[in-house]
C-alpha cells in the first residue's frame, strides 16, 4: 500500500506515492532523483546520508520519508545557490577536504548545520560537530580546516 504525501526539498514540492516504510533517503535520492546523499551503513553510524530537516541534521536512511512531510528538506544539491557553490563547498575544494567524496555531501550538511548553529565555533567545536560523520579516507585535517576557513570570514 502506497502513501500520498508531499516532500518539500530545496524549496521544490515532490507530490510521491510512498511505502510507508520508505526512509527519507531513498524517497529522495529514488523517487525524487537526487543522488547527492549517499547510503552508507544504513544504519545512522557513518553520516554519509546527513540531510537538513527545517535546519537540523538528521541521518536519512533512518528517518521515515512520511515523517518529513510538512518540513523543508535540505540535501546537499541545496547548498549551492544555482551554479554558485556555497563557500563552505568552496572551502572543501580549496582546503583538501574532499578525498574520494562519498563522505562529503554529509559532512557539508552536518558543518552547514554546524555554523548556522555556531558562526564561529572553535577547531574542538567543529570535530565534535562532525563526529557523526564518518570519512574512511581519513582525511579529517582537510575537513576542518575548511569548516574553520568559512567560520572564520
Amino acid at each position: 500500500m502506497k502513501v500520498a504525501a508531499t516532500l518539500t526539498v530545496n524549496g521544490v514540492a515532490y507530490p510521491l506515492d510512498l511505502d510507508p516504510a520508505t526512509s527519507l533517503l531513498h524517497a529522495v535520492r529514488d523517487a525524487i532523483g537526487l543522488t547527492g546523499s549517499k547510503e552508507g551503513c544504513d544504519d545512522s553510524e557513518c553520516g554519509a546520508c546527513m540531510m537538513l530537516l527545517d535546519g537540523r541534521p538528521v541521518n536519512a536512511c533512518s528517518y521515515l520519508a512520511l515523517q518529513a512531510e510538512g518540513s523543508e528538506v535540505t540535501t546537499v544539491e541545496g547548498l549551492a545557490a544555482g551554479e554558485t557553490l556555497a563557500p563552505l563547498q568552496e572551502a572543501f575544494l580549496e582546503q583538501g577536504g574532499v578525498q574520494c567524496g562519498f563522505c562529503t555531501p554529509g559532512m557539508l550538511v552536518s558543518a552547514t548545520a554546524l555554523l548556522a548553529a555556531n558562526p564561529h565555533p572553535s577547531e574542538d567545536e567543529v570535530r565534535v560537530g562532525l563526529a557523526g560523520n564518518l570519512c574512511r579516507c581519513t582525511g579529517y585535517d582537510g575537513i576542518v580546516r575548511a569548516v574553520l576557513s568559512v567560520a572564520g570570514s
